[in-house]
């Protein structure tokens, strides 16, 4: 087994540190959410905190890792008889993003269940969790459905497996990590929620921090077993310091005022339910514990607060999480602390770092192979700094439209300028469903019909490797005209495991939703582009919501670009999109063709995604780009391109003003897709447009059809 980095070790980084040593102090509070860019050892600590953890007394034998003094009377080997009981060290199981769900709560042996009467489970990850810590790395990319039995599981403390009228339960109480990089997408406001605490860390830009992390790291590579020595006496300290913590928890009193200002800090920052209240409740006692008190202060309810609140407070995907410090000090000044009782020997601060400095200088508050927060301190995480906090760039004067196929421009003109300002996004709303035909099997979602391991059951079939999801009829059905053959004496049917079939089930899947956005002269109109961000942005919530991926490319001047490759962060193509600027010719076909080959090359990526190309454009072209030729016709060229590749489409038509060319729905023909207006994409007035959509790619002739009427 290889020496893991010593907790201690980790320069920096107080509010991860502090967070975790706090679930380890009382894993009631509910476990922690690791927000943060790679490469600032949100693993290395968490994978470190293992070694600090008391060891568990556990009936020996026992797969459910059972107390000797309190075994579950529940336990599937149970039950257990009174005696004494072995040692082991606390276990860290890393849940793997691609695991299945049976690897997760565990398998049940339906073949012997349905032929003996028999139970025969083999535990999962919960199971070897059990008194120990649950650390999902990645945990935004996990698939829905596990996030939601693994979040069940910790808020009730047990796993049920349920398989066909057999169910199994056993005790899973554990410590709950999960880590993530935002880049990569984001978790469902619901889903945040069931965290306890979440922490943001970032990478120390200050050189002197960086080097002390690269020194230790180098130190732990070249011999783990020696620096893992040279921090044992501290590792010893805060390992005690954990135990004296559990032991002390019962006896801290939350009293009255911390309980108003708890109260009135959840109240005043407006988050949805009660969770947020006990949660800081149990913070903040567990604080107190950690910092050898028994009475609860107004600092513990404050650091509880910046630990339990920010990503409560979320209301819209694009919004920064975060908390108004000055806000939440005037909060608690209105009621002062109760007058503290004899109190124990007080040990350090609990906002400071558990451990000394074994350089016999201040800590320094840097990570291995990361760092610690900008300010050198590690202390509370940054606040805010989305694009939302950004002041709205000002609106830029009307801009004039496309000058006419052929006219004279200037270089700056032809090359993408004179570049107008960005305009901020009109307000968003909700959209009608977009989905793309047919019968999918990507990735599990909200958008297109797909086989799936969830969702309503369609049909049986012979199970391709482990059997997962019973079909109990026809497995019945398909054992009947055997039992005379077999023997059968009794009132039990005789089953053979060729009779096992699994059912088929249809659900829903995530799509690639790839924006290709008209950033042209034409469009740089004040309101007319404020309205098309709002339109893209309204797209956006609802891939969001629909957990599809997303990309973006833009085209204007003499050319189209990737402004956005396609990623499950749907933040950052809000961020691109706030930041577009427009102007210059229309290279329409350059956009098309830029697309279909960002498509093709997800296509390679991940074969089993559909994407769903969405054209933003009042359809003009009046720009070939680097291809050369006549614009209108490379667009109609690379528009039936993508028509005979099966790329689902959907042409919104931002054409404005009394006169209307009918260029967009010309474009939406050569797709094999709908057009609707900006106006029409509001879900009150979109009735039809799926269906659209789905007669428009199954026919191939449509598009020619239409664009000849």
């Amino acid at each position: 087994m290889s020496t893991p980095y010593p907790f201690t070790a980790v320069v920096g980084q107080t509010d991860l540190r502090l967070a975790l040593l706090l679930n380890a102090v009382s894993p009631a509070v509910g476990g922690v959410l690791v927000r943060g860019e790679k490469g600032t050892a949100k693993s290395t600590a968490v994978r470190a905190l293992s070694t600090l953890l008391p060891q568990v007394d556990v009936v020996p034998g026992c797969r459910f890792s059972c107390a000797p003094v309190a075994p579950d009377p529940d336990c599937p080997d149970g039950p257990h008889e009174g005696g004494p009981g072995g040692a082991r060290p606390a276990r860290m199981v890393e849940l793997p993003v691609g695991a299945s769900e049976d690897r997760l709560v565990g398998a049940l042996d339906i073949e012997r269940a349905l032929a003996e009467g028999v139970k025969a489970f083999e535990p999962g990850l919960l199971a070897d969790a059990h008194r120990g810590i649950l650390y999902v790395d990645e945990v935004n990319l996990l698939h829905d459905h596990l996030i939601d039995l693994l979040l069940d599981a910790a808020a009730m403390g047990a796993s049920y497996v349920e398989r066909e009228g057999v169910s199994v339960r056993h005790a899973a109480r554990f410590l709950l990590v999960g880590t993530m990089n935002p880049e990569e997408g984001e978790l469902r406001p619901q889903l945040l929620d069931r965290f306890g605490l979440t922490v943001e860390v970032a990478a120390s830009r200050e050189p002197a921090q960086r080097v002390e992390v690269v020194r230790r790291r180098l130190a732990y590579e070249d011999d783990p077993a020696g620096f893992a020595a040279r921090w044992s006496g501290d590792e010893h300290e805060v390992r005690a310091r954990v135990v004296a913590a559990r032991a002390l928890l019962p006896q801290v009193r939350l009293g009255d005022n911390a309980l108003l200002q708890i109260a009135a800090t959840c109240a005043s920052f407006e988050v949805d339910g009660m969770r947020a209240d006990i949660v800081m409740a149990r913070t903040a006692t567990t604080l107190a514990a950690w910092a050898g008190r028994t009475t609860v202060l107004k600092e513990d309810v404050r650091q509880a607060a910046l630990l339990a609140l920010p990503h409560r407070r979320r209301r819209n995907p694009f919004d920064a999480p975060g908390l108004d410090e000055d806000k939440l000090d005037e909060i608690l000044d209105q009621f002062p602390d109760e007058e503290p009782q004899d109190e124990p020997d007080p040990d350090p601060d609990p906002g400071t770092d558990p451990e000394p400095d074994p350089d016999g200088g201040p800590e320094n508050p840097q990570g291995p192979d990361d760092g610690g927060g900008p300010d050198g301190g590690g202390g509370v995480p940054p606040q805010g700094g989305g694009p939302q906090d950004a002041q709205p760039p000002a609106e830029p004067a009307e801009a004039p439209a496309d000058a006419p196929e052929g006219a004279p421009q200037s270089p700056a003109q032809e090359a993408g300028g004179p570049e107008q300002a960005a305009v901020r996004a009109a307000e968003p709303f909700r959209t009608k469903m977009l989905s793309v035909p047919g019968l999918g099997e990507g990735a599990a979602g909200r958008r297109s019909r797909a086989r799936t391991a969830h969702g309503r059951t369609t049909g049986a079939q012979r199970p391709r490797g482990q059997l997962t999801k019973l079909h109990l009829a026809a497995t019945v059905h398909a054992a009947a005209p055997h039992q005379k053959a077999r023997g059968r004496a009794g009132r039990g049917l005789v089953i053979r495991k060729d009779d096992l079939r699994q059912a088929t089930r249809e659900g829903r899947e995530g799509n690639l939703v790839l924006f290709v956005v008209d950033a042209s002269g034409s469009m740089a109109a004040r309101q007319r582009m404020s309205a098309v961000k709002g339109a893209v942005l309204s797209l956006l919530l609802d891939a969001y919501q629909r957990r599809d991926k997303v990309g973006l490319v833009t085209f204007r001047g003499a050319a189209a670009e990737l402004a956005l490759p396609p990623t499950s962060s749907v933040d950052a193509a809000a961020a691109r999109l706030e930041k577009l600027p427009t102007g210059g010719r229309t290279p329409l076909g350059s956009g098309l063709l830029k697309a279909r080959e960002v498509l093709r090359i997800e296509r390679l990526r991940d074969p089993s995604r559909r994407p769903l190309l969405v054209v933003v454009t009042d359809g003009r072209a009046t720009s070939a780009g680097a291809v050369g030729g006549d614009p209108r016709e490379l667009t109609a060229r690379s528009a039936r391109l993508l028509a005979a590749d099966g790329v689902a489409s959907v042409v919104v038509d931002c054409e404005s003003g009394p006169v209307r060319l009918g260029l967009a729905g010309a474009l939406a023909a050569d797709l094999g897709g709908p057009a609707v207006t900006l106006d029409g994409l509001r879900a009150d007035s979109l009735a039809g447009l799926v269906k659209d959509v789905r007669t428009a790619v199954t026919t191939p002739a449509t598009h020619t059809t239409r664009r000849a009427a």
